[in-house]
C-alpha cells in the first residue's frame, strides 16, 4: 500500500512541478496559460483515476490470486494424504508377508546354528 501512496504522490508532485515550470517558461498570455493549466489539471485527473483503477485491479486480482493458490494446496493437501493412505494399504500385506518370511529365516538359522553346534561336538 506504500508503494501506492508513493506512486500518488509522485504523479501529484510531478503534475505541480510540470505546472509550475510552464507557468515560469511560457511566453502566453494569461487566457492560454490558463488553458494549459486546466489541461494540465484534466490530465492529472484523468492519470490519477488510471491509477486508481489499476491499484483496484491489482488488489482484487492478488486477493482472488490467493483464494485460489489457498484452495490449491488444500486441494493438493488431500490428494497426498489419500495416496499415502492407498499406498500404506497396498503396502502392508506385503509387509507382513515379509515379516513372517524374516521370522522363518531367523528360526532356521538358529536350527542351523544348533545342528552345526551338535555336530561339532560330535
Amino acid at each position: 500500500m506504500a508503494n501506492g501512496k508513493s506512486l500518488l504522490l509522485g504523479v501529484l508532485t510531478g503534475g505541480v512541478v510540470s505546472a509550475a515550470a510552464t507557468l515560469l517558461v511560457t511566453p502566453k498570455s494569461g487566457q492560454e496559460t490558463r488553458e494549459d493549466i486546466k489541461q494540465h489539471v484534466e490530465e492529472s485527473k484523468a492519470a490519477l483515476e488510471r491509477v486508481k483503477l489499476n491499484g483496484k485491479a491489482l488488489s482484487e486480482q492478488i486477493a482472488n490470486t490467493s483464494k485460489e493458490g489457498a484452495a490449491l494446496i488444500k486441494e493438493l493437501s488431500v490428494e497426498i494424504k489419500d495416496s499415502i493412505d492407498s499406498w500404506k494399504t497396498t503396502i502392508e500385506p506385503h509387509q507382513k508377508n515379509i515379516q513372517l518370511y524374516l521370522t522363518q529365516i531367523e528360526e532356521r538359522l538358529k536350527e542351523l546354528e544348533e545342528e552345526t553346534n551338535l555336530n561339532a561336538e560330535s
